[in-house]
C-alpha cells in the first residue's frame, strides 16, 4: 500500500481528490440533497472545515514566503540597475499579456455574441465598489507599518518593504551579509514547509470540490450555457496558445515542459481560485522544477499575483460584449479601444483591492457607458469561472518568470528540460512523511 503511493506523483493524487471532490459533490447534491444531517455536519461541517484548513494552510506561507524570498532574491542583486531592469521587464510583460488578453476576449464576444436573445428579467441590482485612483494605490503601496501590513497580507506594501529591506542589507557590508546568509537560511526552511504541506492537497482540493459541486446549481449555468462556454473557450485559449506563443518566442524554450510542469500549480489555482493561495506552490514550481533563480522568482510571482489579471481582463472583454448584446447597445471601435485600455491600466490600478474583478468590469462598463446592473446577470456562474480564471492568472505569472529569467541569464535550462527536477524533493518529503505516519 505504501509503496503504492510513493509511485503515485502529487499531480495524480492532487487530480484524483479533485475527481472523487466533483463525484461526491454530485452524489450529495442529487441523491442526499433532502436529508439534512449530510447537509448539516458532512457539507457545512467536514467537508467546508477541511477545505478551510486547506486554503488557511497555503495563505499561512503567502507572507513569510513573500517576504523572506524578495529579501533574498532583493540582496543578492549586485547593483540598483538591475533591480530597475527586472521590474521594468516585469511590469511591461504583465501589462501586454492582459492587453492581448482583454483583446482576445472581445474578439470571441463579438464573434459568438453570447448575449443575444438573453432574458433581462432576471437581471437585479448590482451596488459597484468604488474602485481607488491611481495615485491612491501608488501612496497606498508605501506602508506606514510594515508588521500590520503582514498582519492583514497586504501584498503590495509587503513587496515594497521587502524591496527596501533586501536593498539595505546587501549596501550594509558585514553586518548585512551574516542577515543575508539567515535570511538564505530562513527561505529553505520555508520551501521545506511548503513541500510538507503539499502533502494534504489532495485531501483538501477533495473537500474544497465536494463542497462547491454539492451548492453549485447547474440551472444557473444552462441559462447562460452560452456566455459560459465562450469565457470557458477564450480562458483556454489564451492560456494554452498565448501563453505557448509568448512563453517559445521570448524563452526558445518547449512550451508543452512547461505546461507539464505547471499542472500541480494550475490544480491548486482551480481548487483554490486564488492566486495569493497558490504563491507557495508557483514558486516551487518556477525554481525547483524550472530552474528559475530566486532572485526572479521571489519578485515576479508575487507581483503577479497580485497586478496579472489576464483571466479576470478576459472575463471582462466576454462579460462586456455579453452585457451590451443583452441590452441592445452597440460598442464603437472607440469603445473597444477604451475597453482594452482602462481593463489593462486597471489591473494595476486596483491590485490589492478585495473582489477586483467585479470591481475592475464595473469601471470598464462605466467607461463605455453600459449598465453596471448586467453584472448581476453573470454572477450566477462566476465561481466556477474563477476557478479557470485563477488558473490562467497563475500560469501568466509563471510564463513571465521564465521569460524574465531567461532574460536575465537566471534560469538553468538543464533543469527545466529535466523532467524529474523537483520530483526528488516531493518525493523525499513525501517518503519522511508516510514514514512518520506509519510509526504513530
Amino acid at each position: 500500500m505504501t509503496t503504492d503511493k510513493k509511485k503515485m506523483s502529487l499531480t495524480a493524487r492532487v487530480l484524483l481528490g479533485m475527481c472523487l471532490g466533483i463525484l461526491a459533490g454530485f452524489i450529495f447534491r442529487t441523491l442526499l440533497g433532502d436529508v439534512t444531517l449530510v447537509q448539516e455536519y458532512v457539507v457545512d461541517g467536514l467537508l467546508q472545515v477541511g477545505g478551510q484548513i486547506f486554503i488557511a494552510s497555503l495563505k499561512m506561507l503567502v507572507v513569510p514566503l513573500i517576504f523572506v524570498s524578495l529579501v533574498c532574491g532583493t540582496s543578492s542583486l549586485k547593483d540598483l540597475a538591475t533591480l530597475g531592469r527586472l521590474g521594468g521587464k516585469t511590469l511591461a510583460f504583465y501589462m501586454v499579456t492582459t492587453a492581448i488578453a482583454i483583446s482576445l476576449a472581445l474578439l470571441m464576444g463579438n464573434l459568438f455574441k453570447p448575449g443575444e436573445g438573453v432574458d433581462l428579467t432576471s437581471a437585479a441590482t448590482f451596488a459597484a465598489k468604488e474602485a481607488p485612483t491611481l495615485g491612491e494605490v501608488i501612496v497606498g503601496m508605501f506602508p506606514t507599518n510594515p508588521i500590520n501590513s503582514m498582519a492583514e497580507g497586504n501584498t503590495l506594501q509587503i513587496i515594497v518593504f521587502a524591496v527596501l529591506f533586501g536593498i539595505a542589507i546587501s549596501l550594509a557590508g558585514k553586518p548585512g551579509e551574516r542577515i543575508a546568509a539567515l535570511f538564505s537560511d530562513f527561505n529553505e526552511v520555508i520551501m521545506k514547509l511548503v513541500s510538507l504541506l503539499m502533502n494534504i492537497a489532495p485531501y483538501g482540493v477533495f473537500c474544497l470540490m465536494a463542497q462547491l459541486f454539492s451548492d453549485l446549481g447547474l440551472d444557473a449555468i444552462v441559462n447562460l450555457i452560452e456566455y459560459f462556454l465562450v469565457l470557458a473557450g477564450t480562458l483556454l485559449l489564451h492560456g494554452l496558445v498565448t501563453y505557448s506563443l509568448v512563453f517559445r518566442t521570448f524563452t526558445g524554450l518547449n512550451p508543452l515542459i512547461f505546461l507539464k510542469k505547471m499542472e500541480d500549480a494550475i490544480m491548486f489555482a482551480f481548487s483554490t481560485a486564488s492566486s495569493n493561495a497558490t504563491i507557495p506552490v508557483t514558486m516551487e514550481t518556477t525554481t525547483r522544477r524550472m530552474g528559475v533563480d530566486n532572485k526572479v522568482a521571489a519578485f515576479t510571482v508575487p507581483l503577479g499575483a497580485t497586478i496579472n489579471m489576464d483571466g479576470t481582463a478576459i472575463m471582462q472583454g466576454v462579460a462586456t460584449a455579453f452585457i451590451a448584446q443583452a441590452f441592445n447597445i452597440d460598442l464603437s471601435f472607440n469603445d473597444y479601444m477604451m475597453v482594452i485600455m482602462t481593463a489593462t491600466l486597471a489591473s494595476v490600478g486596483t491590485a490589492g483591492v478585495p473582489g477586483v474583478g467585479l470591481v475592475m468590469l464595473a469601471m470598464v462598463l462605466n467607461q463605455v457607458g453600459l449598465p453596471v446592473e448586467g453584472i448581476a446577470l453573470i454572477i450566477g456562474v462566476d465561481r466556477l469561472l474563477d476557478m479557470i480564471r485563477t488558473a490562467v492568472n497563475i500560469t501568466g505569472d509563471a510564463v513571465v518568470t521564465c521569460v524574465v529569467g531567461k532574460s536575465e541569464g537566471a534560469m538553468d535550462v538543464a533543469r527545466f528540460n529535466d523532467p524529474g527536477a523537483g520530483k526528488q524533493e516531493e518525493s523525499i518529503h513525501f517518503a519522511s512523511a508516510t514514514a512518520h505516519h506509519s510509526r504513530d
